[in-house]
């Protein structure tokens, strides 16, 4: 034990200086020993937590419009997770926040718009705050070949153009009814849906001429629809934010599941379904712009 005083002190002849390298030696070397170990057992520490990974099943309420880019994300995450299953409930998202206020059993939210989350987040339904993983555009959805000529949202509002839409109270409606005031029209729609999916659908079955539904939807659809850009001055820019549902009974793979949708292999996921960073935002005539360096 250290008492603060020197071991050793300085010898007046080369036997004692000999000896007592040899004595500063051992003592070095025990340090450096005791030193070594205690990083072995820090790193091995380490090592542990790190290789921790989450189990079960993860249970992720979603908006109908993120379905396509959360099975392949759940698809990649599981891989990257050999203990967990991910099970996905995809509806309109103000259909989901009710749902999981009254306590339907969800680890995950990810909604298409902030009202629907500030719905779970007013009632104390959240576990911690909601970020923005990804923002989206809106586009005007038609059978291939434009049979109707459809070329603008002013034209949505011609007699005999049957327009589907999203019901009032879905973010895809609220976004859709926001677009007709910029562009200062009136639409009386033939049906109003619960989800961005079920406009789709409408469209793509020639049930109805037109909707209006994300950029992701004309895309997910393929050779089945076609898209008409809305410009920036009537456009909407949609947040898609995510938090972790208060009570959840898998917050371990609830976090790691959030974790894996914003970083750079979920955004890549994202991108790839036509989903914009979530620093992108409005910039008047000039368009669309990313905080995020290209």
């Amino acid at each position: 034990m250290n008492d603060g005083k020197p071991r050793f002190r300085l010898g007046h002849d080369l036997g004692r200086r000999g000896l007592r390298g040899k004595r500063i030696g051992v003592a070095a070397g025990g340090a450096c020993l005791a030193a070594v170990s205690l990083l072995a057992a820090s790193c091995g520490g380490t090592a542990t937590a790190a290789s921790s990974k989450p189990t079960g099943t993860v249970v992720v309420f979603a908006a109908a419009s993120l379905s396509g880019a959360f099975d392949k994300i759940g698809t990649q995450f599981g891989a990257a997770n050999p203990g967990v299953s991910m099970k996905f409930n995809y509806a309109g998202s103000s259909s989901l926040a009710p749902q999981i206020k009254q306590g339907a059993p969800a680890d995950v939210f990810a909604s298409a718009d902030t009202q629907s989350m500030d719905t779970v987040t007013s009632g104390g339904g959240a576990d911690g705050s909601p970020q923005t993983f990804a923002k989206n555009r809106m586009e005007i959805i038609v059978a291939p070949g434009h049979p109707k000529h459809i070329t603008s949202v002013a034209d949505l509002a011609k007699s005999g153009v049957q327009v589907v839409l999203c019901a009032s109270a879905v973010p895809c409606g609220i976004y859709a009814q926001q677009i007709f005031k910029k562009a200062g029209i009136t639409v009386k729609p033939v049906s109003e849906e619960t989800s961005v999916s079920s406009v789709v659908t409408k469209v793509t079955l020639r049930q109805a001429d037109a909707g209006i539904v994300y950029v992701t939807d004309v895309k997910a659809a393929g050779s089945k629809a076609e898209g008409v850009t809305i410009p920036d001055s009537q456009n909407v820019l949609a947040d898609y934010p995510i938090v972790m549902v208060k009570g959840a009974s898998n917050s371990e793979g609830a976090s790691a599941f959030i974790g894996y949708v914003m970083s750079p292999a979920g955004h890549k996921v994202l991108a790839s379904f036509g989903f914009l960073p979530s620093g992108t935002y409005p910039w008047g005539a000039r368009g669309w712009r990313s905080t995020r360096s290209s």
